[in-house]
């Protein structure tokens, strides 16, 4: 049977099951296929909190959505063109984000009597003609794997566990995508258990050969590779480029990098991948709890490596003191926040951007630090490597605001040459710094930088004091005078504020634009797509993108006021906007939600084109 070929320019598909049907380990090996065509690629994984959430139940859907085009794309899509849904629990929860026309591919051995009724159907959607706005495909996926399997030694259960398999050979077959990676990764997952091996390929091959026999598909779909820079490109994860950033940070400082972290979603997998990169002179310990693990960290920073902590918002919280005694030790110390949904526990699996204020201020005492925030997957690995820089040159705590959705969205990353690295090589005090030639101050400034010498331990001659109370400027020594204390404050003060940070740049292409949209963190990707389809429709409109949140750039005041309206969407309640109110006396007109979900570009060109038309 030969079928219809038709070529599109753009996808989006969204996998959805229980979280136990395997729908993210289906999204990702898609993604993987995907990025080995070249196409650009965004995703949004979405989970429950729980482990293994009730079968069948709304709260226990786990979804999984890749976006891949023959462009540059920013965001993991609005709206799926097609979704796989492996149960009643799964189409419900996610039909109303369909636009209708799409198709939904469905599992129909799961649209039992008992599964409807767990999520309030009291009819069949497949059977009363509730579905007829969008293309359905009903797919026996379960029976069909358990039928493909039944010459296999394998149980029922193993067998029906498969079905994610099937439908991934299906969307594989569907769209066009190469399928060697995911059969060698098969082998590699269940290496301990060859019957499983066997079986989970036998599964996709099935899924693939049901898709080209098979009326129920009469068109197959291509979308060619995106242009791109050339060079060597591998799909990322956020965390994962967090910590291949620190990676290369240990390298080019030519230090050793002490990871110190307790386990806590969504940061866990930074502390994960750190572990398997001990040949780069990387430790990792995981304490007891959030403050030990702060504790290691700043000790091996006291001891000449770089430092490293990764945590969320409640972690933060209880590192708070830790970090103001690094502030009081002017030592080098990544903090790594991957924000999520709170107050306190909060959703734990979803994103937020709730952390800012508690980056900024949360602290006591005047114990301010550099705070950084990557906009996307693949600029987390840079702006690991910034925060590194500030740190180790001006020997500073650094916070660096990542979050849910850039931690476990991916994208393709360019592997950058060696020569692209910044030199964060640090000269270590070796030897006494005083007039007599016999004294060492640690606390003698560099005039430049204002940064203190870093002295290792045990280095003969320059030993010096170290701790929580306030220092005397230059010796070292304790002091509770009045005016030193002032000048001492004012002087860390001083450290941060004098941090060497680019230019914010902006984008308007026209330079006709009066409404400038201002973000940070995660907000990039919708930002910079609903103000790309304003511009396709006529209206003028600039945006700017924030990575250096503290230190801010020294050009934002003027770039600011040279516009008539500025807009601030943020996943919090105005916490941004906020800061720049008081600071720029600029009436930011702050957008806002906490819904645990990125903007839609749909949303905030709507939000925009509002503003704009009223400029």
């Amino acid at each position: 049977m030969t079928k219809q070929v038709r070529q599109l320019d753009r996808v989006v598909i969204r996998f959805a099951g229980d979280s136990g049907d395997g729908m993210q380990l289906t999204g990702d090996r898609f993604t993987s296929e995907t990025a080995q065509l070249g196409n650009d690629i965004s995703t949004l994984p979405n989970f429950p909190a729980e482990i293994r959430a009730p079968a069948g139940t709304l709260p226990g859907v786990s979804s999984f959505q890749v976006h891949f085009a023959d462009f540059d794309i920013l965001t993991p899509g609005d709206a799926p063109n097609v979704l796989v849904a492996m149960n009643p629990a799964a189409l419900k929860a996610n039909l109303a984000d369909l636009p209708k026309g799409a198709s939904i591919i469905v599992n129909t051995d799961e649209f039992t009597n008992r599964n409807l009724a767990k999520v309030g159907y009291a009819a069949n959607p497949l059977e009363d003609g509730s579905l007829e706005g969008w293309n359905v495909a009903p797919v026996g996926l379960t029976s069909m794997t358990v039928k493909a399997l039944e010459s296999f030694e394998i149980s029922k259960k193993d067998a029906e566990r498969a079905k994610n398999m099937f439908a991934l050979g299906l969307l594989s077959w569907m769209y066009s995508r190469p399928h060697e990676s995911t059969l060698s990764f098969l082998e590699r997952k269940f290496a301990s258990r060859p019957e499983l091996v066997a079986a989970n390929i036998a599964a996709f091959k099935a899924g693939w050969n049901f898709g080209e026999t098979t009326e129920n598909f009469a068109v197959r779909y291509e979308v060619k590779p995106a242009r791109m820079v050339p060079g060597n490109y591998r799909n990322i994860t956020g965390n994962a480029a967090l910590a291949l950033g620190v990676v290369a940070a240990g390298v080019r400082s030519q230090l050793p990098v002490f990871l110190g972290a307790y386990p806590i979603t969504p940061a866990s997998d930074i502390l994960h991948e750190l572990s398997k990169h001990k040949k780069f002179g990387v430790t990792t310990v995981q304490a007891e709890d959030e403050i030990a693990a702060i504790g290691v960290a700043l000790g091996a920073s006291y001891g000449g490596a770089l430092g490293v902590t990764t945590t969320s918002g409640p972690g933060v919280a209880l590192k708070g003191e830790t970090i103001s005694l690094a502030v009081a030790l002017e030592l080098p110390l990544l903090i790594i926040d991957v924000q999520r949904a709170g107050p306190s526990t909060g959703l734990p699996t979803k994103t937020e951007q709730a952390d800012l204020n508690m980056a900024l201020f949360g602290r006591h005492g005047e114990a301010p630090v550099a705070v950084l925030a990557p906009r996307s997957p693949a600029d987390c690995f840079n702006t690991a490597l910034e925060a590194a820089r500030i740190a180790l040159t001006y020997r500073t705590p650094v916070i660096l605001l990542s979050d849910g959705y850039i931690a476990n969205g991916s994208e393709p990353w360019r592997l950058p040459e060696t020569s692209e690295l910044p030199d964060l090589r640090v000269e270590f005090a070796t030897e006494p710094n005083g007039e007599d030639g016999k004294t060492f101050l640690p606390y003698l400034r560099d005039p430049k930088t204002l940064a203190r010498p870093w002295a290792v331990p045990g280095t003969p001659g320059l030993e010096h004091r170290i701790g929580g109370l306030e220092k005397a400027d230059k010796t070292g020594d304790i002091s509770y005078d009045p005016a030193n204390h002032d000048f001492m404050v004012r002087t860390r003060a001083a450290r941060i504020e004098g941090i060497d940070v680019p230019d914010v740049e902006v984008e308007d292409p026209d330079g006709t634009a009066r409404v400038l949209v201002l973000g940070w963190g995660s907000t990039y990707g919708p930002i910079g797509a609903a103000a790309r389809a304003l511009r396709q429709r006529g209206l003028a409109v600039a945006q700017a993108h924030l990575r250096h949140l503290s230190p801010m750039p020294k050009n934002l005041g003027t770039v600011l006021k040279s516009y008539d309206k500025v807009v601030i969407p943020e996943m919090n309640l105005g916490q941004l906007a906020g800061v720049i109110r008081s600071r720029y006396l600029i009436d930011a007109i702050a957008y806002n939600q906490v819904r645990g979900l990125p903007f839609t570009a749909a949303e905030l060109e709507g939000v925009l084109e509002e503003v704009v038309k009223n400029a």
